[in-house]
This record gives structure tokens, sequence and C-alpha cells, in this order.
């Protein structure tokens, strides 16, 4: 008899294991990174507004299509967002079918937790996801795949390499049915770590691939609403798909690796809960960052600034690819403010008068700027 060759053919499937002692220092690091990100965000929740929230949902939906090669209108997305949490819009987001159908379902999957996840819910998940306007003709929206064998393959034609291959289609019913009833009853599991259970149901949702496009997308979101249900928190701080994107290609060694070997999935729950550790982290520097900036406005409080001055600080405040972390010349300001070179120089020399800026070492055109403070750091 050949010995299996995916872990869906395992005898005891989907009875997967774990070596808790491996993962149970890495779990302790989540725990206390999502501990702390909670508590930081509950003590900030007036820095913390909609916008933040806004800002995460995003980063959530455009880099979750983004793993899968797709590139969505970024203005677009954020219109839809912002409608639903009651933001004002961009004005040159024109919202889609397809960016409100992203950000209905991205809500719904983390603001609404406590609803039951049943089949009803998955197959409007994915008619959210492929609305008339962008599904392609071979994608049946809103039912279960077809009968075509569910494979990943690449190389030549006549000598493929198959990467994946899901469940046959028949039975697949029952084996959703399976997935579901324990993604219900594993809430109440007291002995399942709630963020195991978050890389378990990524791991199991993701072979079924019940689909016939966008699984993965579709297992993210799943995702996300079990880290909402593990962090009892409908706000979102984190954005996990942003940390998959970052090591997208780990992301398939490690899903690929995972389907050709045994019910041990230790492997794939340690890469699973570092890239969880790394989102959490990400979040906790940019809520230090916001932290900071709410430190730096009260106490300059007491001086008025133009709106070109409030510009460029925030920006500086901000951080990041787009905070000038090694300081903002006269150029650079006359540049993101939009002023004369003279009126540039001026707005700087008021900021370091007031003591919002400090002059960082060199002269002339090369002379920089940045935030005075500890902000600095």
């Amino acid at each position: 008899m050949n010995s299996p060759r995916w872990i869906w053919q395992q005898p005891d499937w989907p009875h997967f294991r774990w070596q808790a002692e491996r993962l149970a220092p890495l779990l302790r690091e989540c725990a206390q990174a999502q501990g702390r990100l909670l508590g930081m965000a509950g003590a900030t929740a007036s820095s913390l507004g909609a916008e933040d929230e806004l800002d995460v949902l995003l980063q959530n939906i455009v880099t979750s299509s983004a793993i899968e090669g797709e590139q969505l209108n970024v203005g677009s997305v954020r219109s839809s967002l912002a409608r639903r949490l009651g933001l004002e819009a961009d004005q040159d987001g024109r919202v889609s079918p397809r960016s409100e159908g992203l950000a209905e379902l991205m809500l719904d999957a983390t603001q609404h937790a406590e609803q039951p996840l049943d089949e009803a819910r998955l197959l409007r998940w994915h008619g959210l996801l492929f609305s008339e306007q962008s599904a392609s003709p071979r994608i049946r929206v809103g039912v279960l795949r077809g009968d075509e064998p569910m494979q990943v393959v690449s190389g030549r034609i006549d000598r493929p390499t198959v990467h994946f291959e899901a469940p046959p289609r028949d039975g697949l019913e029952r084996q959703l049915g399976e997935f579901l009833a324990w993604f219900a009853s594993s809430r109440q599991d007291a002995g399942l770590d709630p963020l195991l259970r978050a890389g378990i149901a990524h791991l199991w949702f993701v072979t079924l691939h019940p689909f016939d496009d966008g699984n993965g997308r579709l297992t993210r979101a799943l995702t996300d609403l079990a880290l909402a249900q593990a962090e009892n928190q409908a706000i979102r701080f984190h954005a996990m798909s942003a940390s998959i994107l970052e090591d997208r290609a780990g992301y398939y060694r490690a899903l690929e690796s995972c389907q050709k070997a045994d019910l041990d999935i230790s492997a794939w729950l340690d890469w699973f809960l570092r890239t969880l550790l790394a989102s959490l982290r990400q979040a906790l520097e940019r809520i230090d960052r916001v932290l900071a900036k709410s430190r730096y406005w009260q106490r300059h409080r007491q001086h008025a600034l133009g709106t070109e001055q409030l510009k460029v600080l925030n920006r500086l405040l901000d951080g990041g690819e787009r905070g000038f972390e090694n300081g903002i010349s006269a150029a650079q300001y006359q540049s993101v403010a939009k002023v004369s070179k003279a009126t540039a120089t001026r707005h700087l020399g008021d900021l370091l008068e007031k003591g919002y800026l400090q002059r960082l070492p060199g002269g002339g055109r090369s002379t920089r700027y940045r935030i005075a403070g500890e902000e600095m750091s």
C-alpha cells in the first residue's frame, strides 16, 4: 500500500498534533505582546481613533490581496471602509462593487466575531470577495467548487510539479461541516490556546480549499475572525496579512511542506506564531508612535502654528518610510508643504525657535531638522 502523499490522506486526518514544549516559548511571547497591545490600546483610546482602525483594516485587505499577486485600488477600498466607519472618504477614492465587497467582508470578520461561522456565512463571504463585475466566468461565486481536481502546479505542461492538491469534491460538504463544527466547539476548549486555534484553523481551511478561487483570502479573513475571538476585541490594532506578505515565500514554503507531511503540524504553528508575533510587535511600535505624538502636542499646545507647519510636523512624528527618518531639509519642507523656498526657510526657523525642531549637524543646503525632545528616538 502506498504511503499517503497529502496530509488529508493520513488515516487520522484531521486529528492534528503538535509539540507543546517546542511552541511554549513562542506562545508566551505572543501572549505577552498581545496583552501589552490590548492594554496600551485601552489606555490610549482617546489617541487611537477610527482613522487608526481604518489604517489597520485597509492594510489587511490590501496585503491579503497582494499575497495572491493582486493590486487593489487603495483609494477605493479606503473610501469603502471610511463610509462604514463613519469617516470622511477620500475625494479621489471612488468606491466600486469590488471595494465595497472587500470592506464588508473584512468588517464582518473582525467586528462580528460572536456570530456563528456556518456554511451560509462562508458562501456570503465568497460572494463579497467576487462581485459580479470582478469575477471570472470560470469562478462559481457563492458556491463550493466543482468536480475538477483542485491543484496548485508549476513547470512544464507535460511534466508539471504539483505543489498542493485539495481533497476531492466528493465528501467536501462533510469535511467542511466537520471543520465548522470544530471551529464552533473549540472556542470553549480550555485546553487549546486561542492563538494555536487560529493557526490550526488557517491550515485546516486552506487544506480543504472549498472554493474555485479566493481560498487564500478567505483563509486569512477566517484567521482574522479567530484572532478577534481570541482577543475579544472588535477593533483591530495589528495586520496579520501584512506580516505574511513580508515573508510570502516562507508562507508558501511552510504551507507546502506541511501538506506533504504527517499530522504533526508543529513546524507550521511555529511559523504562524512567529509571524503573528512580528505583527503584534509592529502594532506596538505604531502605538508607541501615537503616544509619543500625543505627548508632543500636549507639551507644545501653547503655540499657534500654520497649516503647512502642522502637516510637516505630523509627517515627521508619524515616522516610517514617509516620515523623513534622517530629518527634513528646507527643500523637502518646501515640497511637502507646497510653499516657496523663502517661506519654507521662515517656517523652519520659526519651528526651531519655538522648540518644535532641532537642527542636526551640518550646514548650508545640507542642513536637516528633526523633532526635538524624546520623540527623536
